[in-house]
């Protein structure tokens, strides 16, 4: 037997009235809203596609400073010389630096480097009084000056004639209070994070990159005249955990000077 339609009743049809009423204002502003992105987008062939808002940035441990980082030597001056590969000091402390600048710049840093490449910072008309290396150290220091950096890190490699020495060593200029803190946070990450076979301790070195005001340290961060340490300083991953240990002890001397004051 066929079922008899059930008739409508007035209050039933005016709502699906209303509901189809609703249903076609939500398609036609849906359709002027597309219209008026591809007016503006001509060069729009699609939608535009479903994203997810990027998350909001958290500022880095290290937001407020500017650190000078000085990958050492550089162009005519290779520096010390592996005794087993035979690269030179200044190619392994540019790449050490790159991973230093790398580990700060994650924490949020604004990190300048005196060099970025395989060159040395003199000029080919200076005065004859200045030596290459009296002008490019003048030169280093000169950019940490100019950039106004809250901190200076020289990163170079060790060596000595008695290939069983090791390990990495931080040195500061007597009397800055500042670099002599930063130069123990830095040995003690070193220290903890590549556990080195032996440990060293800071010591005070009259180096020319180190004399300005603001803490200011050179890190030697291995002896290339050990064939061991030679072999982890070549190695990238190695290189990769210098930068983080070196980025660590930044951060303990921030949380250190920051509630000293």
């Amino acid at each position: 037997m066929k079922a008899s339609k059930r008739p409508i009743l007035p209050r039933q049809k005016a709502e699906r009235i209303v509901s189809l009423a609703a249903a076609l204002l939500v398609l036609i502003g849906g359709l002027t809203a597309v219209a008026a992105w591809r007016k503006n987008d001509t060069n729009a062939s699609s939608f535009p596609p479903m994203t997810t808002p990027a998350p909001t940035a958290v500022p880095g441990t290290l937001g407020s400073l500017v650190i000078l980082v000085d990958p050492g030597h550089g162009g005519y001056d290779g520096g010390a010389r592996c005794r087993d590969s035979g690269v030179w000091e200044k190619v392994i402390n540019l790449a050490v630096a790159r991973a230093v600048e790398d580990a700060l710049t994650r924490r949020g840093a604004q990190v300048v480097m005196t060099r970025t490449d395989d060159n040395d910072l003199c000029e080919a008309s200076r005065p004859a009084h200045l030596t290459k290396k009296r002008q490019d150290m003048q030169n280093r220091v000169a950019l940490a000056v100019a950039h106004g950096a809250d901190m200076v890190l020289s990163i170079h490699m060790n060596e000595y004639r008695a290939r069983s020495e090791s390990g990495p060593q931080v040195f500061y200029r007597a009397g800055c209070d500042g670099g002599r803190l930063l130069a123990g946070c830095i040995q003690s990450a070193m220290i903890a994070q590549l556990q080195p076979k032996k440990e060293r301790a800071t010591m005070a070195g009259d180096y020319f990159i180190l004399q300005l005001e603001v803490p200011s340290v050179l890190v030697e961060c291995g002896f290339v005249s050990n064939p061991e340490e030679e072999r982890l300083l070549l190695n990238q991953t190695y290189q990769a955990r210098i930068g983080e240990a070196v980025a660590t002890g930044v951060e303990e001397f921030v949380r250190l000077a920051g509630s000293a004051e």
